[in-house]
């Protein structure tokens, strides 16, 4: 049900599309870039109930990475989304490096921003620059809840590590958010050099005050089986009857949260969170948490 996905292909412009999908259908990504080269996409409207424009890298029906995603370009984009807004992964079987997206307005979504290496490729050298967000929370059973930035790297299959996220910038983001700023390595080494520079986001607390961090999909959500490519559902809840992979912050939500995040650089960064601090907060706006024990993997 993907709108427009674009597979193996090169040198390809969209310009100018508006793409409006009922916001309460899933699996309505706006646009999908599947292991292309020299994509280029300005000044579109994407208003969906899934992913607005999303890279992936995915695999054949031999197992193999179909390809990389090089050299992808977005600009100037109005994204309204039920789930991430601009993305990487899930599926991300090959590398995807040389990404920009710049000057987009993302609006009445739940995740703005998002890197999600799950499969054993490499997503490098990725710039957001220049972009206005709102997000805002939405019920469990979506992936993610209100985050302004999200990047979380864990295996997804025992048999393949996932891939490195490394030398990511996010400069001159400024915006509402109902969740927090995100950076979620499961082991040390999976994610590096990542700058937040002249980032300035307004918190709020959501309608459902979830206070939690995301990091579906994890090895649960397979389907029909670890050699599928697809997930049971955008939830699986365990023995206690709790979404897997929803977790609360420790010591309650910051502004910022990283673990297990090596040399991450914040310079000029503002969350202005309300005062008094509503529960579930954290009396800081800023967790960042080294030599974590893996969980997921």
């Amino acid at each position: 049900m993907w709108t427009v996905h674009l597979i193996s292909s090169e040198d390809v412009v969209l310009e100018g599309i508006s793409i409006i999908n009922d916001r309460k259908m899933p699996n309505t990504d706006g646009v999908v870039v599947d292991a292309c080269c020299r994509v280029s996409i300005t000044d579109c409207v994407i208003d969906t109930a899934d992913d607005g424009v999303v890279l992936k890298t995915s695999r054949g029906g031999d197992g193999a990475p179909i390809g990389e995603c090089r050299e992808i370009r977005v600009r100037g984009c109005k994204i309204i989304s039920e789930s991430c807004a601009l993305k990487l992964g899930t599926e991300s079987f090959a590398d995807m490096t040389e990404i920009l997206f710049e000057d987009c307005e993302i609006a009445h979504s739940n995740r703005a921003l998002g890197l999600f290496s799950r499969d054993g490729g490499r997503l490098a050298n990725v710039t957001f620059r220049r972009l206005k967000l709102e997000c805002r929370e939405t019920p469990e059973g979506f992936w993610g809840s209100g985050e302004a930035i999200t990047a979380t790297a864990l295996d997804r299959r025992g048999t393949q590590a996932a891939g490195i996220i490394e030398n990511v910038l996010f400069e001159d983001i400024d915006g509402l958010m109902e969740g927090a700023i995100n950076l979620y390595a499961d082991r040390p080494g999976m994610i590096r050099n990542v700058t937040l520079r002249r980032v300035d986001i307004r918190q709020q607390p959501g309608r459902f005050n979830a206070c939690r961090y995301d990091v579906r999909p994890t090895k649960f959500d397979l389907a029909p089986s670890p050699d599928a490519a697809g997930r049971a559902n955008a939830w699986v809840r365990g023995e206690d009857g709790k979404v897997i992979g929803l977790m609360p912050y420790p010591g309650g939500m910051p502004g910022v949260f990283a673990s297990n995040v090596e040399n991450l650089l914040l310079e000029d960064v503002n969350v202005s969170r309300p005062d008094p601090l509503p529960a579930g907060f954290h009396p800081e706006p800023i967790v960042i948490l080294q030599d974590q024990t893996s969980v997921w993997s």
